[in-house]
This record gives C-alpha cells, structure tokens and sequence, in this order.
C-alpha cells in the first residue's frame, strides 16, 4: 500500500474512534451521578469547611508547583541529550540560570503585572508579590497567596525553556539571559494578564485551561523570533539544499527527560484545577491526570507509526516530541475529552511533529530540539480544537485569542531580540561554535574525555 495512503487510513481510523466517544462518556456521566450522593454521605459528612479546603488547595499548588519545577530537569535533560556533546555544559548552565532568572522577575514585577488589578485590560499593575504573615492566611481567597505565586511562577519558567533549547549551540550567554528577563518579567505575564488574569480574552470567553497557548505558545513565538535573527547553525544546511542531521549526544538523556516532563505535566495540567476542597474538584484532578497521560501515548503511537511508514525505520526522537506534542495539545483541555477524544488530540500533536520538523527544515529554520513544532504548532492546534469537547466556547474566540499571542509574543519578542542582537550580538563566532560552547562560554566541559584538549581517563 502507498505510504500516504497507509498513513491517512491510520488517522482515519484514530478519528473513527472519536465517534465512540459520546456513548462511552455517556455511560460513564450516569455512573458517576448514581454513584455521587452514595460516596458525598460517606465521604463528606455534609461538606468540608472553609479551613480544610483552604489546606487542600494549598497543597495541591504546593504539588502541583514541585512537579512542575521538576521539569526545568525534563527541559535540561532533553536539550542536553539532543545538542552535541561540546554544548552539554552551556544547556545545562542556561536552564537553571533561566529557572532562576523567572523566580526573581516573577516576584519583582511579573506576578503583578499578570494578576493585580487587569480588570478587563490589558496588564495589571507594577509591585513586587508579597504573602501571607507568618502564621497568617488568606481564607478569603481559599488558598495560600505563597502557593498560588509558586504554582504560577514555575510556568514562567516553562515558557523560557522552550526558548534555550531551540536556539541551542551558536546563541552567546549574556543575550539569551538578557531577553530571559524581558521574556519571564514582562512579556510573558503582560500575555498572561488578557486569560488567566482575568483580562480582554478572559472577558470575551477564551478559553486555556493549562496554558497550550498561553504558556507554549508563547515560548515558541519567542523563540521563532529568535531563531529566524540568530541564523542555523554552521553545516546544517547545504547550499545545495540537502539537509544535514547533526545528531545529538545522548538519547538516553534525551529520553530521561521527556520522561521526566511527562511526569510533571500531571502538575502541569492536574493543577491547573486549582481547586481541590470537594469530592468534585478531586473527581476532576483525577479525569486530568487520565486525559493528559492518554493524550500523551497518543502523540507516541501516532509519531511511531507515521514514522515508520513515512521512513522505514522509527525515530526516536520523533517519537520523543510526539509525547511532548501529545501532552501540549491536551493542556488547553484536559478536562472535558472523553479518554478516545483525549488519545486523538494528542495523535495529532505527534502528527503535527512528524510533518512540520522536515518543513522547517525545508524554510531554513534550525530548531535544535524540535520546540517549535512541539510548543507553538501543537499548542496553537490544542487551543484551537477546545470547541469540540467545551461548548462554552468558539473557534472564532479561540482563534482571536491565538492570533493575539501570536501577533504580540512574536512582535515583542522580535523587537528585543534585534535590540540585543544589535548592542550585545546574538551569535558566537565561527571558531567557537566549531570548538563548542562549552569550552568558548562556559569554561567547563561536560564531557572532558572526549575533548582534544582533555586526557582519556
């Protein structure tokens, strides 16, 4: 059979799939209304006080937080597995330094500028984030204020990793770190005041449950901004138009990492709940937990399939961003979807990646660790698709609302990238990013044994 063919027949059948879906979500809607007033007079004794679902909420900030912090590890450990081996040290380097760059701009000015006073706007007001008192709480808004800045601040970070790794191996230092403060400081929480602050897109019903586009989205545009001034990396692309791979220095690290990122959108997507002081509340922290690891495998069986058939031999670090791409689209949804809608918007996340990595080769733009397809394609399709499983809202305001991130992250961003690129430059030279960045940037070398200028030990 043809491989075109073969390969829509397998999308096709995914899709038929989905057609099952209102029967199976109906049998399991009249379970759960059976089952409810049973598990409500055992397990609540009549409701959970004001204090009890204060701490249940504070938790799971608190763990939803930790688990997403985990994954500025799933970022380092991937971009460290999918540069070469003389840029490991600098990927390593630039992720916790971009970790804690997003903390500190985060409490100076970001917060507030996302979350104080938007009211229907476009930004919100310029103060550093303070907390409770020590022993204090804030019952009247049902969680912890600390809890509540630390879940939202390790997505700052999220979004500034998606930026290091594309323009991994020939970006200076000092540049990347500079538009990390402009990009975790304002950018990124100017955007996030219009949804989640509770501004113009909120207000005209755009809806993003965990930040497809709101978080990865946005990190993507950033980083096509940045990737499109900067230029490929030298011995990429040939003037004959011939691609020419340059493979990465571990896919086991590679692998550790997506791993480890999967692990951590439970916090990611889990979380975004927000709440966990009911029986409901935790009903549905659970069904996000399914719905995101379903979409997950589906964004891996999709890419395996399709590279096989497309290729002959499997990927793997398709298949790796087929995980990550499954996870993306689900995030702006992970609720509603039954479990077969779920598995399908992530199939298409992995599809996604399989047929948009080769044409950005094919338009000269080099992305390292395959961000871009991953973050902001998959990203923009699980914002979009939202409509068909939450009837509250509609592609028209889903579509407003991507085309606004993506007209001022990329405006923004492009503007400070040229700002930087003309003060500072962007770009090591060419003798340095033949030696790597390890030995020209950083001064310590993740793998010394392997250097010319090391000794085999």
């Amino acid at each position: 059979m043809n491989r075109k063919l073969l390969a829509t027949a397998t999308l096709t059948g995914l899709a038929g799939l989905a057609y099952l879906e209102p029967a199976f979500a109906q049998d399991a809607a009249e379970a759960t209304a059976e089952a409810a007033p049973a598990a409500a007079e055992a397990g609540t004794g009549g409701g959970v006080t004001p204090e009890t679902a204060y701490i249940f909420n504070t938790l799971l900030f608190l763990i939803g937080g930790f688990l997403v912090m985990w994954m500025a590890a799933g970022f380092a450990m991937l971009e460290a597995g999918l540069v070469r081996s003389k840029n490991v040290s600098m990927q390593c380097l630039k992720n916790i330094a971009l970790y804690s760059i997003a903390g500190l701009m985060y409490w100076v000015v970001g917060y507030s500028l996302m979350y104080a006073n938007v009211d229907g706007g476009f930004i919100g007001s310029f103060a550093p984030y303070a907390w409770d008192p020590v022993g204090g709480n804030a019952l009247d808004t049902g969680y912890s204020t600390a809890s509540d800045w630390f879940f939202q601040m390790v997505f700052v970070a999220t979004a500034a990793s998606i930026v290091s790794g594309t323009l991994a191996e020939r970006i200076k230092l000092l540049p990347f770190l500079l538009f990390t403060v402009v990009l975790t400081g304002f950018i990124y929480p100017i955007a996030g005041s219009w949804q989640w602050g509770g501004g113009w897109l909120s207000e005209m019903g755009f809806s993003d449950f965990a930040g497809s586009t709101l978080v990865h989205s946005v990190g993507g545009w950033a980083a096509l901004a940045g990737a499109f001034l900067l230029g490929a990396r030298k011995g990429k692309y040939g003037p004959d138009g011939v691609v020419h791979p340059l493979p990465g220095s571990s896919i086991p690290l590679a692998t550790l990492g997506t791993f480890i990122l999967w692990l951590g959108w439970f916090g990611f997507n889990g979380a975004s709940q927000l709440a966990m002081g009911s029986i409901g509340d935790v009903s549905d922290v659970s069904r996000i937990f399914a719905n995101t690891n379903l979409a997950a495998a589906g964004g891996v069986v999709a890419a395996l399939i399709l590279t096989a058939i497309l290729y002959k031999k499997v990927d793997v670090t398709m298949v790796l961003n087929g995980a990550l791409a499954g996870l993306v689209s689900i995030t702006a949804e992970p609720l509603q979807p039954g479990p077969l809608a779920a598995i399908l918007i992530g199939a298409v996340g992995g599809v996604i990646v399989v047929f948009t990595v080769p044409l950005l080769d094919k338009l000269k733009i080099d992305d390292v660790v395959g961000a871009i397809p991953v973050h902001l394609l998959a990203g923009i399709w699980g914002t979009m698709i939202v409509p068909a499983t939450n009837g509250e809202t509609s592609f028209v305001t889903q579509f407003i609302g991507v085309a606004a991130y993506g007209a001022f992250t990329l405006v923004a961003s492009f503007i400070v990238w040229l700002i930087l690129k003309v003060i500072v430059g962007m770009r090591v030279s060419e003798e340095e990013e033949m030696i790597g960045l390890d030995r020209a940037e950083v001064g310590v070398e993740a793998y010394p044994e392997f250097s010319p200028s090391g000794s085999v030990r």
